[in-house]
């Protein structure tokens, strides 16, 4: 555990929050097993009678919400103790939910706390902050996702209303979603970050249909809540335009940059579990010549874990210390740099977990399988790793200038010419 040793009062929330994750959240998961399904659904009479008091222990330590401001109900935490907490959360996909901060209604909440009117907030913030609705954020794309210059999803004006038509792809939570917030294009001939607007869309407004419901990797047999969804006609009126017109793209990167270092914050616990699974084995289980700890390959595996899981977290501490110090845009490079590496560390430490538990490891007896099948959306979430090295290749390569002339800055003749240049005459003393 992170010591906060200069706020003793954080460090207790944060050791308070440890114990009760693994003695009371984690559990939620060991009775539901495939929980991505009851996270994202209204919470069954049997769930909620342990939920909402879990949720209620919650309120009462003050850690309900927490990446909100405190007008809000939360704590406004920065994002470095964010990232503390939610290293805790991601050990059990039940902690967000637990602790009122889920995707996708965690940025939905930022952005209308930034970006809506005073009605805006009272019909979709307040209630979504007081765990009674669910919501969806629509602005994927069948043809485009990465790209948002790709997008067609068309709102036009009719008068004081706006009329959206279109199809979006992966919108999370659709089916149990009270609202969307559907990203559109208002503005065709307008430069790509001036193209689109956002619009808060009442789930049960007429003409949108959900083609199929689209399953992810480690998703119940049958079973998808990221629907493929068409906008027909789909009519609202003036007061559903989230922000400004055109300002989509800047809002959705606000939105953006926080969830993404925030999946990077949790996967540090993903990959925790899976890492205390791995030592615990290895002190274990017996064979012929002792246990598998006494193996020198078996603790260079667990010391190559232990040193990729620590480089991350300060990756991700630094990346959040930039945001809370220089604000989101300066902290993209550092964002994305979390993006890429979170997905190779959780599957190296994933892999390394249940390679060492053998058959057991793959079969459905413990949680690794489960683990191993969500790494490859590491991957994915929140745009392709290739897309955010390439954002940090083009930055670091900002900071760099080529060389002046033929060869290298450390060519090394060029150096030693001009070292003994700025030297010439201690050169001279010290040559004769």
């Amino acid at each position: 555990m992170w010591d906060f040793s200069t706020e003793p009062e954080f460090q207790e929330k944060l050791n308070w929050m440890d114990a009760f994750v693994r003695n009371e959240v984690e559990p939620l998961d060991h009775l539901t097993h495939q929980s991505e399904h009851l996270i994202y659904s209204p919470l069954s009479t049997e769930l909620a009678t342990i939920v909402r008091p879990l949720q209620d222990q919650v309120r009462e330590q003050g850690l309900w919400a927490c990446h909100l401001a405190p007008e809000l109900g939360g704590q406004g935490y920065g994002q470095v103790k964010l990232a503390l907490i939610n290293e805790i959360l991601g050990r059990t996909a039940w902690g967000p939910v637990v602790f009122g901060c889920q995707a996708p209604d965690t940025g939905n909440a930022e952005i209308l706390a930034m970006f809506g009117t005073d009605e805006q907030k009272r019909r979709y913030l307040q209630p979504l902050l007081d765990g009674e609705i669910f919501s969806a954020f629509s602005m994927t794309e069948p043809h485009g996702g990465a790209d948002p210059r790709l997008f067609r999803t068309l709102a036009v004006q009719d008068a004081e209303d706006w009329i959206i038509n279109g199809e979006k792809y992966f919108t999370s939570n659709a089916r149990n979603a009270a609202f969307f917030i559907v990203m559109a294009v208002t503005d065709p001939d307008a430069g790509h970050r001036e193209r689109m607007s956002m619009f808060l869309v009442p789930a049960e407004t007429p003409g949108i249909e959900r083609i199929r419901e689209t399953g992810m990797i480690g998703d119940p047999l049958g079973f998808g809540n990221h629907p493929h969804i068409r906008y027909t006609d789909v009519r609202v009126g003036s007061d559903a335009l989230l922000g400004e017109r055109g300002k989509a793209f800047h809002i959705a990167q606000a939105r953006l940059a926080g969830g993404r270092l925030h999946h990077a914050m949790r996967s540090i616990g993903f990959a925790k579990r899976a890492f205390d699974m791995h030592c615990e084995r290895a002190l274990s289980r017996t064979t012929f010549n002792g246990t598998l700890a006494d193996n020198p390959v078996v603790r260079a595996g667990i010391a190559d874990s232990y040193i990729q899981l620590e480089q991350f977290r300060l990756l991700v501490l630094h990346a959040a210390w930039q945001m809370d110090t220089h604000g989101p845009v300066a902290a993209m490079q550092h964002v994305s740099a979390c993006k890429v590496a979170m997905a190779r560390v959780a599957h190296d430490v994933v892999e390394r977990a249940m390679h060492l538990h053998g058959a057991l490891g793959a079969s459905n007896e413990t949680p690794l399988a489960r683990l191993w099948q969500s790494v490859p959306t590491y991957g994915l979430m929140d745009g392709p790793t290739e897309v955010h090295q390439d954002i940090v290749a083009r930055r670091v390569l900002g900071s760099y200038s080529p060389a002046p002339g033929n060869w290298p800055t450390q060519f090394l003749p060029d150096l030693t010419a001009a070292a003994r240049r700025r030297y010439s005459t201690q050169y001279a003393q010290i040559a004769t």
